[in-house]
């Protein structure tokens, strides 16, 4: 259980966990169900940070803040936000073509504007918010909560991907772990019910499209998922103040 843990932890941040648990074939394929945990970690490190920061001016503050969540994450899903960015654009509707650009390692057009854009979305929220602490617990941790979403209900196009053995060995503890994210989201109010209805909303047309256009999920769309979720959940605690 520790080693899914921390296969989970060490995939998905760069806090650093013992090499060995790697070589855990057993605790790979259960490591999908502790996502939603390591999405807690994030949202830990970023409460302390903010609190850190309390009485800085409210633009540094976002702004390190920001650099904090990026470091912490090794921006694995900033990347794949700019992989399928210039993947769908450059793609021209074209499967196969869709997935040998979302492998070239250069960053185009539509992927620099992608994460400038989403970039500038989440400093902008971070700097508008006035109270920070639900935002930075709900968005990491949604976030992670869809990548299990997507892992258990959508076929891996790439066999030999990172992600294509994950949700062999964790299908019943995943579904445990998304039904104690639900339940803990219905002692946070109003607004993380909106942020949640707002994220499976964005989530179902995310599918639809990876289905439509590649008959299933990548990790780099998986990427682009947890990118956006971030983003809708930051704007609709920015914009309800």
């Amino acid at each position: 259980m520790m080693n899914a843990f921390l296969v989970a932890l060490g995939f998905l941040t760069r806090i650093p966990v013992p090499h060995h648990v790697f070589d855990d074939e057993r605790a790979r394929r259960r490591s999908l169900a502790w996502y939603p945990a390591v999405g807690l970690v994030i949202g830990a490190l970023l409460l302390v940070s903010h609190y850190v920061m309390r009485g800085w001016p409210p633009l540094v503050a976002a702004s390190v803040l920001l650099l904090l969540w990026i470091v912490a994450t090794g921006a694995l899903h900033l990347d794949g936000l700019a992989d399928s960015a210039d993947a769908w654009i450059g793609g021209l509707g074209d499967r196969e073509r869709t997935l040998a650009i979302m492998k070239d390692p250069r960053c185009g057009p539509a992927g620099v504007v992608a994460l400038v854009s989403v970039l500038l979305l989440k400093f902008a929220c971070l700097a508008s918010l006035s109270s920070a602490w639900p935002a930075l617990w709900v968005a990491p941790v949604l976030a992670r909560s869809v990548l299990v979403g997507a892992f258990l209900g959508t076929p891996y196009v790439r066999a030999g991907g990172l992600g294509s053995r994950l949700g062999d060995g964790a299908g019943q503890a995943s579904r445990i772990a998304l039904a104690m994210v639900a339940f803990a989201i219905l002692w946070l109010g109003w607004h993380a019910w909106l942020a949640t209805a707002i994220v499976l909303a964005l989530f179902a047309w995310w599918r639809h499209a990876c289905v439509a256009r590649l008959g299933g999920m990548t990790g780099d769309t998986c990427g682009a998922l947890t990118e956006l979720t971030e983003v809708a959940v930051l704007l609709v605690f920015a914009a309800a103040g």
